[in-house]
């Protein structure tokens, strides 16, 4: 029996949830596109194939509602995937010394529990189509990277990953492959308006912590990001990426995924930690202490 074409996607109202829900409505799937509550619907296309359910994975009596939604709708079918998507990247930014705690923890609860709330809303679902249903996290190519000023996305998406690897022996038991994505910079609405978006980042934080850190990291947080995003993916190659794993019998417990990040794979299997993240502070610009 092979994996049940059936799929819940979440914030998949617009950008890359949006185009994988399309994608495997194409493709004959069911899926279940994850909104909030009165999203613009338009990229879904009223697709035939794709049923979009209210979804905050903020809120558990939503994602229950959700579940509920999904469990009905399939009869007693299971849930072949189950993809967690919906993040945010520009909540919580700052360096560390002066990021919003209060905003970082909405960072947090989106990334990261938002993932769990669903797992545990929808893991009997998954469970029901073993050893063939699947769970994707997205988690971040910053996982590697670390960029400066993104501490908040930076630790979020590191604990998706140690969620992932959680699951991973959590389902073993029953067969269920998990995994993380870490895509590189892809051109959808979270990276649009990047020239403006990495600016906040020196205006979100006090101005005497501004002070300290801006003569050494702005250019590595506005020119470089700005430059590194610009020059990113298209969407539709790392939904056709991560969507070529469903044809892999075992999953890593994470992939690199696009064409700027996939040279950091054999660097990081040759290269020893640190001189990993030197290189890395070079391309991007952080300057190194000459004292």
């Amino acid at each position: 029996m092979a994996i049940e074409k059936t799929a819940m996607i979440t914030g998949a109202a617009m950008g890359m949830g949006a185009l994988m829900a399309r994608t495997l409505a194409d493709r004959g799937w069911t899926v279940f596109a994850g909104v909030l509550p009165g999203a613009d619907l338009s990229e879904l296309a009223e697709h035939p194939n794709i049923t979009a359910v209210d979804q905050d994975v903020t809120s558990d009596a939503s994602v229950n509602a959700s579940a509920e939604t999904v469990s009905t709708a399939l009869g007693g079918r299971p849930l072949g995937l189950l993809v967690n998507n919906a993040g945010v990247a520009n909540v919580g930014i700052g360096v560390v010394e002066g990021l919003d705690i209060a905003k970082g923890q909405v960072c947090m609860d989106i990334n990261l529990w938002g993932q769990v709330r669903m797992c545990q809303a929808f893991l009997p679902m998954i469970r029901a189509g073993a050893p063939h249903s699947r769970i994707i996290n997205y988690a971040s190519g910053a996982v590697r990277a670390n960029p400066a000023a993104s501490g908040s996305y930076n630790m979020s998406k590191h604990a998706v990953e140690g969620l992932t690897k959680t699951l991973r022996n959590e389902l073993a038991p029953f067969g269920i492959e998990v995994t993380s994505i870490e895509p590189g910079a892809v051109h959808t609405n979270m990276t649009a308006g990047a020239n403006e978006t990495t600016k906040a980042i020196w205006t979100s934080i006090p101005q005497e912590v501004a002070d300290v850190y801006s003569p050494h990291l702005h250019h590595t947080t506005t020119e470089k990001m700005v430059e590194q995003i610009e020059g990113g993916n298209d969407p539709q190659y790392i939904v056709d990426e991560v969507l070529a794993l469903l044809d892999k019998k075992t999953w890593n417990p994470s992939y690199l995924v696009g064409k700027d990040v996939k040279a950091m794979k054999p660097m990081l299997a040759l290269l020893p930690e640190r001189m990993f993240e030197k290189i890395i502070q070079k391309a991007v610009g952080i300057p190194q202490y000459k004292g």
